[in-house]
């Protein structure tokens, strides 16, 4: 049928609108590690054609997981446009992590330029002669105009060097495609020499990858990740993923981990895996990482959705993002039997010394802290007037875990709060105060503001004997506890003289009016030395009044010191005398386990044997 003139109009603007809207093809990157031993390599991408005047190319100036803004681009040399032609493209830089090119006909585009990537504490960017491991947001650029294009990688890497990621493979070793560049940046690349396993749990396939020698035992980390892998329904209903891939470095010295969607990377030195303690410093980890691929990359508090990676991304709610994760990360050891329950509660027990010898919790609340995450540093200050959202955000999870137990008579607990997160507020949905309100009176009948302002908007303040009480728990330092000399100073430890990093608030060393920064000299006009700090000051009790000479300003002074005291043991939880059925019962709704203590009170499995 011959078409009529409104319908060839209708055509044509149909044709103008496709012509001026980029095109749909897949803006292509390439890297080519071929300096490995200085760090190097060449990066290229290949943006599909526009018909803008500018074309604005940005690399981020945070990555996700680390709310905290960085000297990304500084990585970043020897920049270079062109246009399809192969003709270069003028250029200028606009911010740290903005370049703008300049266009004068429709064409595509290709940026190429120099990375260096050094910077394996930051689990950023690490190129060496053994591998690399690549996170999008400190090596790929991106263009606003096509961020949600399809999206392909190639690598070029040495001889012998296997490549694993989170993302789908594109048909050959090295290369990898992703749905759109916020997939790329959240899924990072190991490619190197290392070794490779993998499992399956609960119909998932799972993947592990060792970069680096160490004393970790691959077959009881690949068992355990099975056995926490496999406890992903005790708090959500689904998966976000059909594989995982954890990635675990055995370093020189860098720790620390991120999550991202599909995949982690957790880095220890090469030498602590071993010993009980370490082990589980990296197994809780792994569940910690584990947990964030459903609270954080697929549902997160409204100021992260969608990222903005030129900009700090404010929301109140990190600590229900981080704090939340920490506060779930043991309880998934504990349902997997891969951590006991008295090493479950040595951890609180841990938590809740550090929290009452930490000032900054009667300052800062988890809200405001959570808005000063991007701006925190570590400091005397900082210890002295600030919480952690992690530390914290566990504390104020565990507070309102137990007061919707309480108010929902068992019924519900503070998982379902997460399980209904992730079944109504998936990405790219945020949630807010309100969401999070509205769902805990959902589950308990009641109106959580008043809670919410006392726990969440003001500093946590919490009575831990009565609160563990009603799951049958009470905290102890023993029958007989002995004390200790406190002075409330600190050294930083890195130094061989003795700079105080910090004074606790209110301490001895406060009143006495040491600071930050004073170089600690001679106690009672006798020398000390930094290996002999803590040792010269047990020489002394409680109550003794100690000459303290320290360069202030490099000027000499002395102060009188007052020695306060505090615990010497350390803090356990046990079990209280006489526990109720009611209490057991709270205990089991609360954790999913049985009972751990005997008729005497002492723990039943206590060494997981």
């Amino acid at each position: 049928m011959k078409p009529t003139s409104l319908a060839i109009l209708a055509s044509s603007a149909i044709f103008l609108m496709t012509w001026a809207m980029p095109a749909l093809a897949d803006v292509d990157y390439h890297i080519d590690i071929n300096q490995p031993a200085h760090h190097l390599a060449q990066v290229s991408v290949s943006f599909p054609q526009t018909d803008s005047q500018v074309l604005t190319v940005n690399l981020p100036v945070w990555r996700t997981g680390r709310y905290q803004v960085l000297p990304i681009a500084d990585g970043v040399r020897l920049f270079n446009a062109t246009d399809s032609k192969g003709k270069s493209l003028p250029w200028k830089r606009t911010a740290s992590g903005e370049w703008q090119i300049t266009l004068t006909q429709p064409t595509s585009v290709k940026v190429t330029y120099q990375l260096h990537a050094n910077e394996l504490g930051d689990r950023l960017r690490h190129i060496d002669s053994s591998h690399a491991f690549l996170d999008a947001s400190g090596v790929f650029m991106y263009s606003p105009a096509f961020r949600q294009q399809p999206i392909t990688v190639n690598m070029q890497v040495p001889k012998g060097w296997k490549s694993y990621s989170g993302m789908d493979r594109d048909g050959k070793s090295h290369s990898f495609k992703a749905a759109n560049y916020d997939v790329l940046v959240d899924s990072p690349i190991e490619t190197g020499i290392s070794q490779h396993f993998s499992f399956d749990a609960d119909n998932r396939q799972y993947e592990v990858v060792f970069w680096g020698e160490g004393n970790y035992d691959t077959t009881q980390i690949i068992a355990d990740l099975g056995k926490i892998s496999a406890q992903a329904s005790a708090i959500w209903n689904g998966y976000p993923f059909k594989r995982y891939v954890y990635m675990v470095h055995a370093t020189s010295g860098a720790r620390g981990a991120t999550e991202h969607l599909n995949s982690t990377v957790i880095q220890l030195p090469r030498f602590n895996f071993r010993e009980r303690e370490d082990y589980l410093r990296f197994i809780s980890t792994a569940s910690h990482e584990f947990i964030h691929t459903w609270n954080v990359k697929s549902y997160r508090p409204q100021g992260l959705v969608p990222y903005d990676y030129q900009s700090e991304n404010m929301t109140d709610l990190l600590w229900v993002a981080e704090g939340s994760t920490s506060y779930f990360q043991n309880q998934l050891l504990l349902r997997a039997g891969v951590m006991t329950a008295k090493e479950f509660f040595d951890d609180l027990s841990l938590r809740i010394v550090l929290n009452q010898h930490n000032p900054g919790r009667e300052t800062q609340s988890v809200a405001e802290a959570s808005l000063g995450q991007w701006s925190s540093t570590w400091g005397d200050y900082a210890v002295n007037h600030s919480v952690n959202i992690y530390s914290e955000g566990y504390l104020a999870s565990l507070a309102l875990d137990f007061s919707v137990l309480t108010d929902s008579k068992l019924a519900h607990s503070y998982r379902d709060v997460h399980k209904e997160l992730y079944e109504n507020f998936k990405i790219p949905m945020g949630y807010t105060v309100a969401d999070v309100q509205n769902i805990l009176t959902a589950l308990t009948g009641k109106d959580y503001q008043s809670w919410w302002q006392k726990f969440v908007n003001q500093p946590v303040s919490l009575e831990f004997n009565d609160l563990l009480a009603q799951a049958g728990l009470v905290t102890t330092y023993g029958d007989k506890p002995k004390i200790q000399v406190d002075t409330g100073m600190g050294l930083s430890g890195l130094y061989a003289d003795l700079v105080l990093a910090t004074v606790a608030k209110n301490s001895p060393a406060w009143k006495a009016g040491l600071t930050a920064g004073d170089e600690l000299v001679a106690v009672n006009g006798l020398k000390v030395t930094a290996d002999g700090f803590a040792k010269r000051f047990n020489d002394f009790s409680p109550g003794d009044t100690v000459k303290v000479t320290v360069f202030s300003n490099d000027q000499l002074k002395d102060v009188n010191l007052v020695l306060a005291e505090q615990p010497k043991d350390k803090l356990a939880i046990t079990a209280v005398d006489n526990v109720t059925a009611e209490q057991k019962a709270f205990f089991k709704a609360w954790l999913g386990i049985d009972w751990p203590f005997d008729t005497e009170g002492k723990w039943i499995n206590a060494d997981g044997e």
